[in-house]
């Protein structure tokens, strides 16, 4: 049943000085933050990045992915310093981003510019055993939560991205799509960053294992899901969309790695959908099955798979641009201009 909420803002949508429908995403952005915010005048205010990082046991072996698992610490410096694609983008378009280490093998100087809520030193090799004790799935989820309740206090935003960064977490991410999307792996696994064809196979045939280690074609809860192959980082936005959600936010869904935790945080609490805006489709090869197992259409395609939320930041403006028509573009009556009827 439409509420009367959600009437007062199509209407207002509709008497906006041009045809029905003519602005296409904008007005549908605009009608979903308007009711989100609970107001015929939604506005963005200090929209903010997340960027989760942490290492994965399985990356240690080689066998998913061609780049080594130093890269994730030395990503994180470069965060820290401003050098990543995600600073730019997020400099560019005035949205402060925040890096969290959850679980990088690395040990970070306690000064560094960064938050610091490392559980352990990334997760153990899910080839041969449980990626992450089950309390510390917990940990993950609790801080996340924690994480977005502080930035949300402190910075009085009401728009919220989430970015990873994990050498290895396309893989948790394909494992967490096969759970729940029942594709058979091959399907849900992509190339990553960087990966060859001979890489690719080996990948599909160790994820293969890793599933019927698993049994993930068994029923799992979310908790032991992320148990078995999640991702500390994967873990810890779990719970920050779970927050995100009970505080109001709009959540600017990234991609693939970034989709995958949502579908585990739906699974907890479904109504998290409403509050989200699908920020792009991924390159990856996953992800646009995903999105329409959602049955949700992404705002942009523009070939990305680089993760760090980059898709994110690029969508936030568009959303703010959805806000900016409705409050400010004229309507019919008070332009004078006439319409079709």
């Amino acid at each position: 049943m439409i509420n009367i909420l959600e009437q007062q803002l199509q209407q207002k949508i509709n008497n906006k000085t041009k045809p029905l429908g003519s602005l296409g995403v904008i007005e549908t952005l605009a009608l979903q933050i308007g009711q989100i915010q609970n107001t015929l005048c939604p506005a963005i205010s200090n929209p903010q990045i997340i960027v989760f990082a942490a290492d994965h046991g399985i990356a240690a072996t080689g066998l998913v992915n061609p780049f080594p698992q130093a890269v994730t610490a030395q990503m994180v410096h470069n965060f820290a310093s401003g050098g990543a694609a995600i600073n730019v983008f997020a400099n560019q378009n005035n949205i402060q981003l925040t890096i969290v280490d959850c679980g990088v093998v690395t040990a970070f100087d306690k000064n560094l510019p960064i938050l610091h809520y490392k559980v352990a030193n990334g997760t153990k090799n899910y080839l041969q055993e449980n990626a992450i004790d089950i309390e510390d799935v917990h940990i993950c989820i609790n801080n996340g939560k924690k994480i977005v309740e502080d930035i949300v206090h402190q910075n009085k935003t009401n728009c919220i991205g989430f970015g990873e960064m994990g050498i290895g977490n396309t893989s948790s991410a394909s494992l967490i799509m096969h759970y729940y999307l029942k594709l058979p792996i091959n399907v849900c696994v992509g190339a990553g960053t960087g990966t060859n064809n001979e890489q690719l196979i080996t990948k599909i045939n160790t994820l293969e294992q890793v599933a019927t280690l698993h049994k993930l074609h068994n029923f799992c809860t979310p908790h032991e899901l992320l148990s078995k192959v999640g991702g500390l980082e994967i873990s810890t936005m779990v719970g920050a969309y779970l927050q995100a959600y009970q505080s109001s936010q709009t959540i600017v869904v990234d991609g693939f790695i970034a989709t995958a935790a949502l579908l585990i945080a739906l699974d907890i609490n479904a109504n998290i959908i409403n509050n989200c805006v699908f920020a792009h489709c991924s390159n990856e090869k996953g992800h646009i099955k995903m999105l329409d197992y959602l049955k949700v259409q992404p705002i942009l395609n523009l070939g990305l798979r680089l993760g760090e939320g980059t898709g994110a930041a690029l969508a936030i403006p568009i959303v703010q641009a959805a806000c900016a028509f409705i409050n400010q573009m004229a309507s019919f009556e008070s332009a004078g201009v006439s319409n079709k009827e």
